[in-house]
C-alpha cells in the first residue's frame, strides 16, 4: 500500500442515518479530515460494504481508513484490513445511542458526530499501518520447569500437540509432591474413596514420549531473550551446562509445605507423633494398606486428630494469610486411610470451617461422615506432646466448651508455600527488571490478567500448578494442560509478530527515536512486562516479543520519543485538538473523556446499549491503558479550551482489574504534573478527575461524564475557550 491516502466510510445503518445528517459527516471528512475517498453505505459491515472498502484499497492506494459506524469493539473481523492503518469512529454507541431522539437534541447530537469524525480523521493522518516483525527460525520448543503433576501434564500435552518439550526437574525423579502421596482424592464419580495417584503411569508417559527431553537433577541457570527466541541455560547435576532455544516457558516448580516449626503452640518438633499431612502420607505409604504406626513406638494408631488451618488463614506475622484449598479434602482422605482399614479407629477433624472445593468435594465429605469420621468445629488452643502421642486442647464452638483429648497421632494441615519469588530463584531471568517473575506478597507469581489464567507479568512465561495458587493434584493437572495451551499460543504469536492478550493479535510495537532519548530509564522502570532493557550506553532496547502493547512506555517518556505505528503522542493529541471549540457567543462546554479501552470503554458501550443518556458536551478518546496517558494530552486539551477532563481507568485496590497491572497507579502518579498545569493556567483542580470504572459498570461510566458536566456548570467555562 504505497502512499498516505486516507479513505473515510460513513455507515447509515443501525439508526445512524435516521438520526444524523451523514452527508455532512462525509463532507467534514473530505474538507477538514482531508480524506481522498469518502463514501456512505447503508450497512457498512455487510459483505457488500466490506467489498466496497476493499475495492478502494486495491484501486486507490489507500493506506489509512476511517470507519465511522459502530463501536471499535464491534465487527472487528469484518473491518480487518491487513496493511492498513484503521481508525474506528463510534457513531452508534458513542453518539446516537446515548442521546435522546428529540428535536431539541438533534443539533447537539449532530455536533457530537461531526467532532467524532474530525477526531477520527485527525488521528488517522498521524498513524501508519502496523507492520508485524516476523522472524525466521524461531523456536517452537517449550520449556517446562518442574516435574510434578502440573509440569508433566504440560509437557505431555504440548508434545502430543506436536511441540518439542524440554522438561527440567530439580529432583532425581519425576513426580513432585504427587510421588510422595499414598492415595489421592477422587476426581471422578462416585467420590467415595481415595484412589491411586497415577503418578507412575504419568511419569512413564513423559519419560518415553519422543517429543520430551527430560533433565533430572537439574535447574535453570539463566533465561534471556523473548518469546520465540528464549535462550535457556540448564545446569545439570553432573556440573555440565546445556544451552537450548525455546519459544515459551511453563513454570511448574510446585510448592514446599509451610514450616511447622514456626507453630510452637502445636507441638511440632517436640514429638515425633505430631506430623504434617505430607509426613502422614509417608507413614501411609510405608504401611502399604496395613495399620498406620505411631512414629514414637511403632504402635498402631487408634486415635488420630487432624488440625486444620495450621498456620494458615492467619493475620499473624509469619503465617499464611490464605487458604491452601486442598487441606480439608486431604484430611478427609487421610482419615479414610484409617477408617477404611479399621472403622474402630477414632478420627477427629478439628476445623474452623470446612472447605471442599471442586466437583465432588461435598460428596467426598459426606462419604467421610458415613465412614465415621468426626468433624468438630473448633478453635485449637494448643498441642502438648506426651512421651507417647499428644494432648490436644480446643474449644468446641458448637457446644461452647473447652475440651482436651489424648491422641496417638496429631496431623497438622500446614498449607502450601510456592517455590518462586526472590527468595527461591527458579528461572534466573536475564532481565533488567530482575531475575524472577514479579510476585504477590505470598510468593505466587503476579498476574495482571484476571480473565487469563496462567498468565504472568513476563510475556511467554506461564505459571501452572501449586506455584500459581494453592490447589490439589487434579486441579494442578488441569492447570498444566491450560498452561501448555498458553505456551503454544505464545509460540504462534511470536511467529506472526503479534501480541497476546489482552490486545491479542496486535501487530504493533513501540519504537524509540534514539536521537531524542535522554536515557532517563523511565520506560524500562515503568514497563509492567519487562519488555525493555538497556544497551551498554543506557539507551532502551525493546523486545517486541515481550511487549503487550499497553503503551505505558509512551506515557512514561518525558521526551515523547516513543510511539507506535498506530498510536502516538501526535495522533492522540491531534484528535483532541481537532474538536470544533464553540466560542463565547455559544457558550457550550466541551469535556474530554480519556477512556481506558479495557474497562471504561466497554462500560460506555454497555451504557449506550442500555440507552443511558450521556452529556452532549463529552468527547471520548479511547486509550490503550490509563498508564499510557501522556500528561501533555491533558494540558493540551485544557489549553485548547476544554472545560473539563475525565480520565477513566480500571479499578485498583482490593479488586484490581487493570490487565496491564499498573495503569491506575501510574496515572495517579502523573497527576502531579497535571495539577501543576492547572495551577499554571489558573484553572480549578476539579476540572480534571481520575476515576476507576469496571467494564461492567455502565451506570458509573455515564455518571462520571455527567458529574464533570455539572462541575463545569458550577465553576464556569474555561477562559481559554475564548
Amino acid at each position: 500500500m504505497a502512499g498516505r491516502k486516507l479513505a473515510a466510510y460513513v455507515c447509515r445503518g443501525c439508526g445512524i442515518g435516521e438520526r444524523l445528517a451523514t452527508a455532512r459527516l462525509a463532507d467534514i471528512a473530505v474538507r477538514e479530515g482531508r480524506a481522498t475517498v469518502c463514501r456512505e453505505h447503508d450497512v457498512l459491515c455487510s459483505a457488500d460494504g466490506v467489498a466496497m472498502i476493499r475495492e478502494d484499497l486495491d484501486a486507490e492506494g489507500v493506506s489509512r481508513v476511517v470507519i465511522a459506524a459502530c463501536s471499535r469493539r464491534a465487527k472487528t473481523e469484518a473491518f480487518a484490513f491487513e496493511g492498513v492503518a484503521l481508525t474506528r469512529v463510534s457513531l452508534r454507541e458513542g453518539v446516537v445511542w446515548v442521546r435522546p431522539d428529540t428535536e431539541e437534541a438533534r443539533e447537539s447530537t449532530q455536533e457530537m458526530a461531526e467532532d467524532s469524525v474530525r477526531m477520527g480523521c485527525a488521528a488517522a493522518r498521524a498513524v501508519a499501518p502496523p507492520v508485524p516483525r516476523r522472524e525466521e527460525g524461531l523456536s517452537r520448543r517449550i520449556l517446562v520447569v518442574g516435574g510434578g503433576v502440573a509440569g508433566m501434564t504440560a509437557a505431555l500435552e504440548a508434545a502430543r500437540a506436536g511441540y518439542p518439550v524440554t522438561l527440567v526437574e530439580q529432583g532425581p525423579e519425576l513426580g513432585g509432591a504427587l510421588a510422595g502421596l499414598w492415595k489421592r482424592a477422587p476426581a471422578r464419580s462416585p467420590f467415595r474413596h481415595p484412589v491411586d495417584t497415577g503418578v507412575d503411569a504419568l511419569a512413564d508417559a513423559v519419560s518415553t514420549h519422543p517429543g520430551v527431553r527430560v533433565h533430572r537433577a537439574a535447574s535453570v541457570a539463566r533465561v534471556s531473550g523473548a518469546p520465540g527466541r528464549f535462550t535457556v541455560v540448564v545446569a545439570e547435576g553432573t556440573g555440565g551446562r546445556v544451552t537450548t532455544q525455546v519459544g515459551a516457558i511453563v513454570l511448574a516448580s510446585g510448592f514446599r509445605p509451610y514450616d511447622a516449626r514456626r507453630l510452637p503452640e502445636l507441638g511440632y518438633g517436640e514429638s515425633p507423633d505430631v506430623v504434617t499431612q505430607l509426613q502422614l502420607e509417608t507413614l501411609a505409604k510405608k504401611a502399604g494398606g496395613a495399620p498406620i504406626r505411631r512414629p514414637s513406638d511403632d504402635a498402631e494408631v487408634r486415635r488420630v486428630i487432624f488440625v486444620q488451618c495450621a498456620g494458615q488463614r492467619s493475620g499473624k506475622e509469619g503465617r499464611l494469610p490464605y487458604c491452601s484449598g486442598h487441606c480439608c479434602v486431604t484430611s478427609i482422605k487421610q482419615a479414610m486411610y484409617f477408617k477404611d482399614r479399621d472403622p474402630g479407629v477414632e478420627t477427629l477433624v478439628l476445623h474452623d470451617d470446612l472447605r471442599t472445593p471442586g466437583v465432588g468435594g461435598e460428596d467426598f465429605y459426606r462419604s467421610g461422615q458415613e465412614k465415621g469420621v468426626t468433624f468438630v468445629r473448633a478453635r485449637v488452643d494448643g498441642v502438648v506432646p506426651r512421651p507417647l502421642g499428644a494432648l490436644v486442647s480446643f474449644h468446641d464452638q458448637v457446644l461452647n466448651e473447652d475440651v482436651s483429648v489424648e491422641a496417638d497421632l496429631v496431623v497438622l494441615a500446614t498449607g502450601m508455600v510456592p517455590v518462586s519469588g526472590a527468595d527461591s530463584p527458579v528461572l534466573n531471568l536475564d532481565y533488567l527488571q530482575g531475575p524472577e517473575l514479579p510476585h504477590q506478597p505470598g510468593g505466587f507469581p503476579d498476574s495482571p490478567f484476571p480473565f487469563f489464567p496462567c498468565e504472568t507479568r513476563r510475556t511467554g512465561i506461564y505459571a501452572a500448578g501449586a506455584v500459581r495458587r494453592p490447589m490439589d493434584s487434579s486441579e494442578a493437572a488441569e492447570d498444566g494442560a491450560g498452561a501448555a495451551l498458553k505456551a503454544i499460543q505464545a509460540v504462534e504469536n511470536a511467529a506472526q509478530g503479534r501480541s497476546g492478550p489482552p490486545r491479542a493479535g496486535d501487530p504493533s510495537f513501540p519504537v524509540v527515536r534514539l536521537e531524542g532519548c535522554t536515557r532517563c530509564g523511565r520506560c524500562a522502570q515503568e514497563c509492567p512486562f519487562g519488555a525493555i532493557d538497556e544497551d551498554a550506553q543506557g539507551y532502551p532496547v525493546i523486545h517486541e516479543g515481550r511487549c503487550r502493547r499497553c503503551g505505558i512506555c509512551l506515557g512514561a517518556c518525558p521526551e515523547r520519543v516513543i510511539s507506535f505505528a498506530d498510536c502516538s503522542v501526535e495522533s492522540v493529541g491531534g484528535a483532541i485538538r481537532s474538536v470544533a471549540m464553540p466560542g463565547e457567543p455559544e457558550g457550550k462546554p466541551r469535556i474530554l473523556a480519556l477512556a481506558c479501552e479495557n474497562g471504561a470503554l466497554p462500560a460506555l458501550d454497555l451504557a449506550a446499549a442500555g440507552r443511558i443518556e450521556q452529556s452532549a458536551f463529552a468527547r471520548v478518546v479511547p486509550v490503550r491503558c490509563l498508564g499510557a496517558v501522556d500528561p501533555a494530552w491533558v494540558s493540551g486539551a485544557l489549553e485548547a479550551g476544554y472545560d473539563g477532563v475525565v480520565l477513566m481507568g480500571c479499578p485498583s485496590g482490593s479488586d484490581p482489574q487493570c490487565p496491564f497491572g499498573r495503569g491506575p497507579e501510574l496515572a495517579a502518579q502523573r497527576m502531579g504534573a497535571v495539577n501543576e498545569t492547572l495551577d499554571r493556567l489558573g484553572l480549578e483542580r476539579e476540572r480534571v478527575v481520575i476515576a476507576e470504572v469496571s467494564g461492567t459498570d455502565a451506570g458509573q461510566a455515564a455518571r462520571l461524564i455527567d458529574e464533570m458536566a455539572a462541575t463545569v456548570t458550577r465553576v464556569g467555562l474555561s477562559p481559554f475557550k475564548f
